[in-house]
């Protein structure tokens, strides 16, 4: 089992889940993080650390995000490893909670 990003890291992208992550499995995006399924060795470690609550073990998504789990994936793929926290867009608390925001999700 791996841990999934979900809806609530867009625009958010807090980084403070990759300062515990033992392994690299985080990759970031425009305004969103990914896990790496292949790397990651579900140490749960990332998700108390989420200030957005947005990391979920893969067989827990909320109903609904159960399609992030391939989005993940796929993303992982395409972004880079991010292994040091950087800091939060600076509207980033603002979004934290919106409903619906995965319109908003930007690939490159």
């Amino acid at each position: 089992m791996a841990f999934v990003v979900t809806e609530n890291c867009i625009k958010c992208k807090y980084t403070d889940c990759v300062a515990v992550c033992p392994v690299d499995a985080f990759h970031e995006g425009p305004n969103f993080l990914a896990i790496d399924p292949e790397i990651c060795i579900d140490c749960d470690l990332c998700t108390p650390e989420c200030p957005a609550e947005a990391i979920f073990q893969e067989d827990a998504l909320p109903e609904g995000m159960e399609h992030f789990r391939e989005l993940n994936i796929n993303l992982a793929q395409l972004w880079p490893v991010i292994t040091e926290v950087i800091p939060a867009p600076t509207d980033a608390d603002e979004w934290d909670g919106v409903p619906d925001k995965e319109q908003y999700l930007l690939i490159e």
